[in-house]
């Protein structure tokens, strides 16, 4: 690997699928057992929220089981060892990165350990379950939802996110789909802007065309090898 001075990395469901955490596209994964507008919509939502509260509560319960893997710990690696700036994305609502040791995460989708309130719009640790109805500890009121960004809602702190996609010199997208946007265009944005790009994914993603470097294999395999490379270990 060439020397690079910013790094963009994003991050998707395939990184922590190798922890255990449920995919939504794969055989068997969530969308499997639950449709999409019923409870990753503001509609869905409204519609039946016991529904929406029950799946966050088992999802954010589920974590307890898993643990973070080598490719986590070797991202938290590169951000406490690598010299220049580096910017952490993921879509991904787990704290793996963080039990991973990484300090600096930014979630674009949100968190299943935050909570949102609709209404006073604060957001603020859950550690409860949803659906006993807690109320927000700002306002008060038993108006929280999950602090998760669903179809339809804009992801969190894009303006960031795009600001250094027009610095960054090397973009990298590590165990994601290429399907959910707008991170999907994440790789355009970054080659328009002169970056180089790699894919590391366990198969080619519906984006591979416009990466300037794809490999292939298994995230615990292939991110510490490259964090190695970048780091020169």
């Amino acid at each position: 690997m060439a020397k690079f001075e910013r790094i963009v990395i994003l991050t998707g469901a395939g990184i922590s699928a190798e922890s255990g955490i449920d995919t939504f596209r794969d055989a068997g994964g969530l969308w499997e057992r639950h449709r999409i507008e019923d409870v990753a919509t503001p509609e869905g939502f409204a519609r039946n929220p016991d529904l929406v509260f029950g799946f966050y509560d088992a999802r954010r319960a589920a974590l307890k089981s898993v643990e973070p893997n080598p490719a986590h710990r070797a991202l938290a690696r590169l951000e406490a060892e690598f010299p220049g700036e580096l910017l952490l994305v993921t879509q991904n609502v787990d704290d793996l990165h963080e039990r991973g040791g990484s300090r600096d995460v930014l979630h674009m989708h949100g968190e299943l350990s935050s909570a949102l309130c609709t209404a006073c719009e604060m957001r603020s640790p859950l550690d409860v379950p949803l659906l006993d109805r807690p109320a927000c500890p700002v306002c008060q009121a038993p108006t929280l939802r999950p602090d998760v960004v669903w179809f339809g809602e804009m992801p969190y702190r894009v303006e960031r996110i795009y600001a250094a996609l027009g610095e960054c010199d090397l973009f990298v997208s590590i165990g994601t789909s290429g399907a959910v946007y707008p991170a999907a265009g994440f790789v355009q944005e970054a080659l328009m802007n002169g970056a180089r790009t790699l894919e590391l994914n366990l198969e080619p993603s519906e984006g591979s065309r416009f990466f300037t470097e794809s490999r292939h294999g298994r995230a615990g395999e292939i991110v510490p090898q490259w964090v190695d490379e970048v780091l020169g270990s």
